[in-house]
């Protein structure tokens, strides 16, 4: 009997030693599938690492900040500042000629019907002006009432003290990813269309200041042009700019044959007026690049769905003018070129990211803050498509959370679809497990064939 045992007990060990052998040498292959796609980096700066640590401006263009606002001496302008942010903010799409026309129709015969109900003896015409006026004043209650902002130099010196830290984060965290992605990109030209301040060229010069050589900033906006140069001279007009070969344009360049190695409009869709004129900017836009087009917003929802109006444009419409037969490809934050599932869900919520900062230091505000934006880069690619890197990329688009053995990763994945993705060692691999760990919300995370599969997808929770 007790031999039995001895010998049961020793099949058992064996048993249990072999099935550690498989497990480590599956663990130890999977491990060998996975280990090119860190191209020699730590896991904590592994290559879907874009966040970027608490950003500050440039000394040189902070302290010509700080020259400009004290020799401006706006008045109320730390609340005139913050009453900027917030407008700008909670800035609603222009209300489209064609849905106010069909909510016109629709309560005109509303009304109509409330009239003929009441079965009463009335004069046809003067119940026609009388439900027009009803209309007309239902309207003007009820639909937002957009209109441009029309920056002259004490507005423009406003906007310097509420946007300048920020724009420049947002811009700087979406030029990452190219400078991330690509690091052979050199570019010689940039085109920075609604230019502003400037931040553009301070952010892009921060990336590739060895290799750009024309910089073009358009802004219709005189008196932004303005202060966007006397940023770049530190406040004395005589001085040498610190960034060279930048020019300043209120209008683009005419010849749609010009291009420029990278385009970039920083929260200057929802400046403008309608669907049909965002789309022909975009296209324009789209003409003039020659390798990278960057777009930037407000991560709200009309932001967002901005970026999706001009990505959808780019990507599914013909343009009528082509000089550049190369197509469109999204390179970020997309793994994908689908419907974006954020919006195809019954609840839309905007995809968005975030990127700490520290503000201007003014009155009350010298605490770091966050930049919520929005971006979309898009990338000319040789006809036939580009080449792929052998390692499918999800996108983080919330917070990571760590817990004791796993990871709890909410992804857009190359599927199209968002999935709750649990990351263990044991499932993913120690280096997928480890990257998790070390990533956060917008950063990219390699996905195995079978991730998609395991993972719960947002609509079944």
């Amino acid at each position: 009997m007790a031999s039995r045992r001895y010998g049961a007990c020793v099949l058992y060990q064996r048993a249990a030693v072999l099935g550690m052998m498989c497990r480590g040498m599956s663990a130890a292959a999977d491990l060998h599938s996975q280990v090119d796609f860190l191209k020699g980096e730590p896991h904590r700066n592994h290559p879907g690492v874009t966040n970027l640590k608490t950003l500050r401006l440039p000394e040189e263009l902070q302290m010509a900040a700080r020259c400009i606002i004290q020799r401006a001496e706006v008045p109320r302008l730390a609340d005139r500042a913050h009453s900027l942010t917030n407008f700008l903010w909670s800035r609603k799409s222009p209300v489209e000629e064609s849905s106010l026309r069909k909510r016109a129709v629709i309560l005109e015969k509303e009304l109509w019907e409330k009239e003929m109900d009441k079965k009463a003896d009335i004069d046809e015409q003067l119940l026609e002006d009388r439900i027009r006026k009803k209309v007309f004043s239902e309207l003007k209650k009820t639909t937002y009432h957009w209109k441009t902002t029309r920056y002259d130099e004490e507005l423009g010196v406003v906007y310097m003290a509420s946007r300048l830290a920020g724009g420049y984060a947002a811009v700087k965290r979406a030029l990452n990813e190219i400078k991330k992605k690509d690091s052979s990109f050199a570019p010689q030209s940039l085109l920075d269309f609604g230019s502003g301040l400037g931040t553009v060229v301070w952010a892009s010069h921060s990336y590739w200041g060895d290799s750009l050589k024309e910089m073009v900033c358009v802004d219709s906006s005189g008196p932004m042009n303005v202060l966007a140069e006397r940023l770049l001279k530190g406040d004395e007009e005589r001085a040498e700019p610190h960034i060279k070969q930048v020019y300043f344009r209120q209008f683009l360049p005419v010849s749609p044959k010009v291009q420029f190695d990278l385009v970039v409009a920083a929260f200057t869709l929802s400046e403008l007026q309608n669907v049909k004129e965002r789309e022909d900017t975009v296209l324009t836009l789209w003409r003039k690049t020659s390798s990278y087009l960057v777009l930037v917003e407000n991560g709200t929802k009309e932001g967002h769905q901005m970026l999706m109006e001009a990505r959808d444009t780019l990507l599914k419409k013909q343009d009528q003018i082509v000089h550049d037969i190369r197509p469109a490809a999204v390179f970020a934050p997309c793994p994908h070129e689908r419907t974006c599932p954020k919006l195809a869900s019954a609840i839309t919520t905007p995809c968005n990211f975030n990127q700490m900062y520290q503000p201007l230091p003014l009155p009350g505000r010298n605490e770091r803050q966050t930049e919520k934006f929005s971006y979309l880069i898009l990338a000319r690619t040789e006809l036939g498509g580009t080449e792929s890197e052998g390692v499918d990329w999800g996108r983080l688009i919330s917070p990571v959370k760590r817990r004791t053995r796993h990871v709890h990763c909410r992804m857009c994945c190359p599927d199209g679809k968002l999935q709750h993705l649990v990351v263990t060692a044991r499932k993913q691999s120690r280096d997928v497990y480890r990257c998790a760990r070390s990533s956060d919300w917008g950063d990219r995370l390699p996905m195995r064939q079978g991730d998609a599969e395991d993972a719960e997808s947002d609509s079944e929770r």
